[in-house]
């Protein structure tokens, strides 16, 4: 009874916890490959270690193209307000994070994407962290920087051309070896079935010869 009852409590506790297990924040990688003339979601996460301490964040984007070592500053966002400030990506920058203050979410999507929008984009979170006693100022930066490189649709179909071909051919591969499983199966049966057949028949007729013997002694 009393580790029934443990049970039930764990089990209880378990049941509180999990909305919010659900709602707790992750830092997740972002896509690192875009298609010619489609859109893209660029991914920015930034997990505050204490969910009770209310902040006001605002996002900063950089790129880099490949080959130059100078960021440009391309996108800013301050609650409810987002900047573009490159004209290469004017009215095509999307604000896609939180929409409120305190921002954990830095997601931008960028539409129309060219090939002239490969290279680094670096995301970068200032954030203020409002405590009771003096409010703390904090910058965090992605440490791994999003490389984009823009491939063409023809590219990205060939990709999903030869994953399809890769899938099929290992569905072919195992329903082979079930096809072959089930012929070894049956024929190790057909021969198992054929030996008990010729045991019984030499024992049938060891017990019909057996009589024509006496016969011959007596």
């Amino acid at each position: 009874v009393d580790a029934i009852i443990l049970l039930y409590i764990l089990l209880l506790v378990l049941c509180l916890s999990l909305p919010h297990a659900l709602a707790a924040c992750s830092e997740v990688d972002s896509m690192t490959e875009a298609v010619a003339g489609k859109g893209h979601l660029l991914g920015c996460i930034s997990c505050k270690r204490r969910e009770e301490v209310s902040a006001s964040t605002t996002v900063d984007w950089h790129f880099r193209p490949p080959g130059e070592l100078e960021y440009r500053h391309i996108f800013h966002y301050k609650h409810p307000t987002a900047d573009i400030l490159d004209d290469d990506f004017s009215g095509r920058l999307e604000w896609r994070g939180t929409q409120h203050d305190d921002i954990q979410i830095g997601a931008v999507y960028l539409s129309n994407v060219t090939f002239n929008d490969s290279g680094t984009y670096l995301c970068t979170l200032h954030r203020t962290l409002f405590l009771p006693v003096q409010n703390e100022e904090v910058s965090r930066r992605k440490g791994k920087l999003l490389t984009c490189p823009v491939i063409g649709a023809i590219t990205q179909h060939r990709g999903w051309t030869s994953e399809i071909m890769m899938f099929v051919l290992i569905v072919v591969l195992q329903l082979w070896l079930i096809l072959v499983l089930v012929y070894c199966y049956k024929k190790i049966s057909a021969d198992h079935e054929r030996r008990e057949a010729k045991k019984a028949l030499k024992c049938i007729f060891s017990s019909l010869a057996l009589p024509k013997s006496k016969l011959l002694d007596k």
